[in-house]
């Protein structure tokens, strides 16, 4: 990839729509993986780390943060449904191909692809990643389930 101005490398979102619009360069082919959502880092330097997943229908995440990381995410293709809390309650936001978004270090939220096609994504983070939080939402408050370290469980 060629080198970028200093502004579209601090846009996150903008980060994850350029390696969304290259597969090519990615160093590891794109798969799809009947058991369970793939995912794979193609890129990590000083600043972000860039991972590419791509989820089956019905494929998705728990609930969980980024482990005070910030980011964003682009759906290269298909659809996703993101599920935000807000008000004790999981609210969703569909997200079709060429749409993303940017989020905070304290983002909370579920992936799934609830859609008859498979989807890609591209999610850029700033630190990468060292811990990702679980969580259950009980009576609406959320409530820690697990915390996954980097190196062990991903």
């Amino acid at each position: 990839m060629r080198a970028q101005p200093v502004s579209e490398r601090s846009d996150l979102l903008a980060v994850a729509r350029r390696w969304a619009g290259d597969p090519a360069s990615w160093p590891v082919p794109l798969r799809f993986d009947p058991a369970s959502r793939w995912y794979a880092r193609l890129a990590a330097d000083d600043d972000h780390e860039v991972w590419a997943l791509s989820w089956l229908p019905g494929q998705g995440t728990d609930l969980h943060d980024h482990g005070g990381s910030s980011g964003a995410f682009l759906v290269a293709s298909g659809v996703l449904t993101e599920e935000t809390v807000s008000g004790g309650r999981l609210r969703p936001h569909l997200l079709d191909a060429g749409f993303g978004r940017r989020f905070g270090p304290r983002h909370v939220h579920v992936v799934t692809n609830r859609h008859a096609e498979p989807a890609v994504s591209v999610h850029v983070y700033r630190p990468a990643l060292r811990r990702m939080t679980r969580y259950h939402l009980d009576e609406g408050r959320l409530r820690v389930a697990e915390v996954a370290e980097a190196g062990v469980a991903w």
